[in-house]
Order: structure tokens, then C-alpha cells, then sequence
């Protein structure tokens, strides 16, 4: 199936539902996970219940066996079968294009669903009609809670991230403010970005606000989503009302990918501080970029020249790609 090629600006509304509305449309974005897409996709139909909903997958152009296997064993999942990557966001923005439901769910394909999941979580969505966008809980074991939800970015946060602090300190009110601290997840809290991995979506919200910012490849995109949201009076949601679970592994975890993905972090939160934040916190974020990628390169170079650790030579290599774009512009290729 050819690419979906309609264009639609990100901060203009987004094009209506077809007369026939469902309660939900579920829309997931793959690429090479074919390892845990069967298993998510199962659950996802194993959970429906007695909702009207359809599920889309927009497919990344992955290398993996992932078409194939979805479209045999999945007959009544849509598939956009892209013949290039096209980011995280434009994917998304595929997919809520042709959706039909009132609410439009964003599920990442390393996900398994658990519990009522999506009744609960819809009808907390239409309890609440203040709120656009609501998040479940996200378990990472059958007692382990994911810290998912997250502030937005800022040069403060940033220097959290790039310092190490956050890893070192997660539960630290300064240290993992980017993170909400101590919070456990276990209570409902309004938040700043509800986590991609899970975002439930009112229709007219996103006809309002508009679909995702393709500029962001991956990462952050969801950041510049709610702060839209919030821009415009709507609240984003956390709500443990409901489950997922979190498999380990769903993103193809080359070395390449990941130094990629290390780069495209940096480059997702230097364009929100710019389209959001203003050029001053910008340059201060890029500033701090600049500077710590350097000391991180040479800290990591030296341990791998004498052989420490096993990661070494992978976070030289992060940190050379991360130098690399902070001074040319050059990034490296998936």
C-alpha cells in the first residue's frame, strides 16, 4: 500500500471524522518490531469489548518481517505500509488523518494491553470534559510502575538530563523535576506531557489544536502536542485508572539507531526551546549541549582506551555524533 501523501499543517485543524463515528481510534506506529507488535496487536483486540473501534497501524518502512506478518495474521487492522521513515509524528499524523473514532488512542507497539484498559480510561476521558489528553498507568513489571508523564523541556531540565542528575537522582525534587521527583504514579495528577507510549485524545481537540508537528522526527513531539493543548485551555492527564505493559525492547536496538536516536533527542529539544521557549533559552540549551557533549566525549573516550566498561566505546560514540551535530549540523544516518 502506497505512503498516505496528504499534507496538513500541524497547528491548523485537522481534517473532520467520516459520518460513521466510533468510540475509538487506536494508532500505532511501527518500526521493525515485529517481535512484539503480534503481541500487542493481540491484546489489543483481546480488550476491546463492546466498543465500536478500529485499529491503524502505520508501518515505518521497517526491514523486519512486520508487514507481512500484520497483514496475515491481522486481516482487520488498516495498515499504511510507508516505503520510507518518516518520523514518529508524521506517522501519527497518517494515521489520525483516516481515523473515525471520538477519541483517537496513540499506542506504542512494545506495549501490551492489560485490564479494561480502554473503557476505563474513556470513560474517565468523558467524565472529565476539561481534559484532552489522558494517560494511563504503565507498568514495567507485574509490581514495577513506569515513571512515564514528564514537565516540559527547559534549559533547567535540560542540564538535569545532560548531567546525568536525573539517572543519578530520579526521585530528587530538583534533581528529577524533569521526571515529577518522588511521584510513584499511583494517584490521578494534572501533568505537564503525557507520555506517547499511551495517549487517549478527544477528536474535536485535535480539530481545535491540530495534528503533530512533523518537524519533530521523534522524541518530543508529544511535549510540543500538549503544550499546544494546554496553550489552549485543555488539561493533560495522568490517570491510573487503567494498565498497560511495557515490554523491553520494542525499538530496534542497533548501535546506529540508538546513537541516531541520542542525536535526534538533542536536536527535538533545542526545536521546541525555540519554537516555544524563545531564542534566548535556546541558545542557553544549546550552549549546555555544546559544552557537556565535549566533556562527556573525552570521559568516555578515556575509559574506552583503557578498556572500562563495556559501554564505553558506545557512549564515545554517542557523545562524538551528539559533538558532531552541536557544531555542524551533521547528522548521522539510520
Amino acid at each position: 500500500m502506497p505512503p498516505d501523501t496528504l499534507t496538513i499543517a500541524p497547528n491548523t485543524p485537522a481534517s473532520r471524522a467520516p459520518v460513521e463515528v466510533l468510540d475509538l481510534s487506536i494508532v500505532i506506529v511501527n518500526w521493525n518490531t515485529q517481535h512484539v507488535i503480534v503481541d500487542c496487536l493481540e491484546s489489543v483486540l483481546a480488550n476491546l469489548g463492546e466498543l465500536s473501534a478500529e485499529v491503524i497501524v502505520i508501518d515505518n518502512a521497517s526491514t523486519d518481517d512486520s508487514v507481512q506478518v500484520i497483514t496475515e495474521r491481522f486481516p482487520k487492522v488498516q495498515l499504511i505500509a510507508n516505503d520510507a521513515n518518516r518520523g514518529f509524528a508524521a506517522a501519527n499524523n497518517q494515521g489520525m488523518r483516516i481515523a473515525g473514532g471520538q477519541y483517537v488512542l496513540l499506542l506504542n507497539p512494545d506495549t501490551v494491553v492489560l485490564d479494561d484498559v480502554f473503557e476505563k480510561t474513556l470513560d474517565y476521558a468523558r467524565r472529565h470534559p476539561d481534559v484532552g489528553v489522558v494517560g494511563c498507568q504503565v507498568m514495567e513489571s507485574a509490581q514495577v510502575v513506569q515513571r512515564t508523564c514528564f514537565r516540559f523541556p527547559s534549559p533547567l531540565n535540560t542540564l538535569m538530563w545532560v548531567s546525568g542528575a536525573l539517572s543519578w537522582l530520579p526521585l530528587s525534587r530538583i534533581a528529577g523535576r524533569a521526571a515529577y521527583g518522588p511521584w510513584n504514579r499511583l494517584d490521578e495528577r494534572e501533568v505537564d506531557v503525557v507520555s506517547g507510549m499511551f495517549m487517549l485524545v478527544r477528536r474535536d481537540v485535535i480539530e481545535q489544536v491540530g495534528l503533530m508537528d512533523e518537524a519533530y522526527f521523534v522524541f518530543a513531539e508529544e511535549a510540543d502536542w500538549c503544550y499546544r493543548f494546554r496553550s489552549t485551555g485543555w488539561r493533560c492527564v495522568f490517570a491510573p485508572v487503567g494498565r498497560i505493559m511495557h515490554v523491553d525492547g520494542g525499538s530496534k536496538s542497533t548501535e546506529q539507531a540508538s546513537v541516531k536516536m541520542y542525536v535526534e533527542i538533542q536536536k527535538s529539544l533545542l526545536l521546541f526551546h525555540r519554537k516555544h521557549l524563545g531564542w534566548s533559552r535556546w541558545a542557553l540549551t544549546k550552549f549546555l549541549f555544546s559544552t557537556t557533549m565535549v566533556t562527556r566525549l573525552l570521559w568516555w573516550s578515556l575509559w574506552a582506551t583503557l578498556g572500562v566498561g563495556r559501554q564505553s566505546g558506545h557512549k564515545a560514540n554517542q557523545s562524538a555524533a551528539a559533538v558532531r551535530f552541536q557544531w555542524t549540523g551533521k547528522e548521522p544516518a539510520w
